[in-house]
This record gives structure tokens, C-alpha cells and sequence, in this order.
């Protein structure tokens, strides 16, 4: 798989670059979910095409901008990304992100081998989950990745990030996030999955969930561009990664391409917290 990690620090260079030039301005197309696509969306998403087109092993790969799957060889990987997540919160100059899911065969959770994100934040930082989740930061003179550290969570953290429009949350959400408060929980939300994940990542430990509402039964988060791959990561920093049912995230078998799922990620003991509201 170095070519295809290769591949990802190169798209992640170029990305901070765009990300640095662009203009925020709206281009004339709406990707898979209706999403008013920004130009940098789109300039993003060739990026990562062009790279990926470069790497030999690859049968092919699935954008969250694109409405279909990309047949690119006869190599033994598929990859799925978001090409840059969080792209609306750009003009107000948040942090925003890259996820990628690398899978054998075809797009399940427990296909997936390896996963990865890129914040492009005040630094640009890499994180990669294999059998470890490892942190890396680009030197920007370089243009090189330096590892820094491995990250792992502890049992229990102390923030909390929610999405959602909460005059669509159910009451046991709602039970569930005043649990969290009244234990001391701070909220750490910026709108961004990137971002809010590596917090509680960075952090040790926390939680973030995204629930379903009155308007959004399955939520918004695509199991292959955003849910799976950092399922994938929390797990294998010691985390857990549930549904509302409360099976394994890894575990969901996606009805297409661009479905969506409710979700919680978090230290062990917060799901526990979940288990309790959720598993009534």
C-alpha cells in the first residue's frame, strides 16, 4: 500500500495549496446528495483522481462528488475519500479535511484494511490507521510528511461534539447529551467531522455522535467516504464506533454507494453512555 499512502500525502500537498489560492465560489453542479458543490470541491476531487490514477495496484475508486464508482485497473484495492470535508466552513477559515477508506474486494466495513484523514488546519497533519493510528505533520518548506506520534484513547475523555439539526433530535438523544453535561462534558463542535474527530483523537478520548432527526432518519454521514473510515480509526486507537442500533459500524452493509447511517464515535466509556439511552 506505499504507493497509495504515497499518493495521499501528494494529494494533501497539493490540497493545502488550493485550499491557500482559491476562491470560495459555487460551481454551476450539485454531487450525489443534492450538495451545492464549491469549485474547490471539484478541483480537490481531481486531485486525488489524477494521483490515484497514478498508482498500479488500484481496480478502482469512489468519490463523494462523484455519482458513481471509477474503474481505474485490475489492481486488488478500491479506495473511497471525501475529498475535502467541511469545504463550507473554508471562507469562514475553520479547519476542513480529507478522509480515505482503502478496501480489498468491494466497499464493505469489514473489507476495510486501512483508512486515513488530512486536516488543513494552522498545520497540515496526516493521520493513517493500519494496525496502529499514526500521526504525521507536513513541513511545509520540505513539502514532506514527519511522523510525530502514535494516538491512542484512553477510557474515557471529556468532550463532546453533536451534529445535527437539534430541533430534530429524539428524546433519548436528548437524555443523552444532558448525561454527558451533567458529568462534566464540554462541547468542542465546529461543524467539521475532520477536525471534531481529531480533537477527541488528539485529546485521548470524548465522543462525537451525529443521530438521526425528524427530517434525516439515516442521518447525513456516507458510511464510505466519512463513517466507515474513521469507525475504522477509533477502533484501532482502542475506541468503539456504533450505530443507533448499537452494532458495530464496521458491520453495516451499505444499500449503495451513497448511503448514510447514523453514528458514535468514541472511548469506551462513552458509548457505554450510549448503550444506556440508546439500548432502551
Amino acid at each position: 500500500m506505499k504507493e497509495i499512502f504515497e499518493a495521499i500525502e501528494k494529494s494533501a500537498i497539493e490540497i493545502a495549496d488550493a485550499i491557500d489560492r482559491d476562491s470560495f465560489s459555487y460551481s454551476e453542479t450539485h454531487n450525489a446528495h443534492g450538495d451545492h458543490q464549491l469549485e474547490l470541491d471539484l478541483e480537490c476531487d481531481k486531485i486525488i483522481e489524477d494521483n490515484f490514477r497514478s498508482v498500479s495496484n488500484l481496480r478502482g475508486i469512489s468519490s463523494e462528488e462523484k455519482d458513481g464508482f471509477l474503474e481505474l485497473g485490475e489492481g486488488e484495492y478500491l479506495i473511497s475519500y471525501d475529498p475535502l470535508d467541511g469545504s463550507s466552513l473554508v471562507d469562514v477559515n475553520l479547519s476542513v479535511g480529507s478522509i480515505f477508506g482503502i478496501y480489498k474486494n468491494e466497499f464493505l466495513g469489514k473489507n476495510l484494511i486501512a483508512s486515513a484523514y488530512v486536516v488543513y488546519g494552522p498545520r497540515v497533519e496526516l493521520v493513517i490507521a493500519v494496525d496502529e493510528v499514526k500521526m504525521y505533520r507536513l513541513h511545509k518548506e520540505e513539502k514532506k510528511f514527519h511522523f510525530v506520534k502514535n494516538l491512542k484513547l484512553q477510557e474515557k475523555g471529556r468532550i463532546t461534539a453533536t451534529g445535527a439539526t437539534q430541533n430534530g433530535w429524539s428524546e433519548k438523544h436528548r437524555n443523552f447529551v444532558r448525561d454527558l453535561f451533567d458529568g462534566g462534558y464540554r462541547l468542542r463542535y465546529s461543524g467539521g467531522m475532520v477536525p471534531d474527530l481529531h480533537q477527541i483523537l488528539l485529546k485521548e478520548g470524548g465522543i462525537f455522535s451525529y443521530p438521526s432527526t425528524t427530517d434525516r432518519q439515516k442521518a447525513k454521514l456516507r458510511l464510505l467516504f466519512e463513517v466507515f473510515p474513521f469507525a475504522h480509526i477509533f477502533e484501532k486507537a482502542g475506541g468503539r464506533a456504533v450505530t443507533e442500533e448499537l452494532s458495530r459500524v464496521l458491520e453495516v452493509v451499505p444499500e449503495n454507494l451513497h448511503d448514510t447511517s447514523p453514528c458514535f464515535f468514541g472511548s469506551k466509556s462513552e458509548i457505554e453512555v450510549v448503550e444506556k439511552y440508546y439500548g432502551r
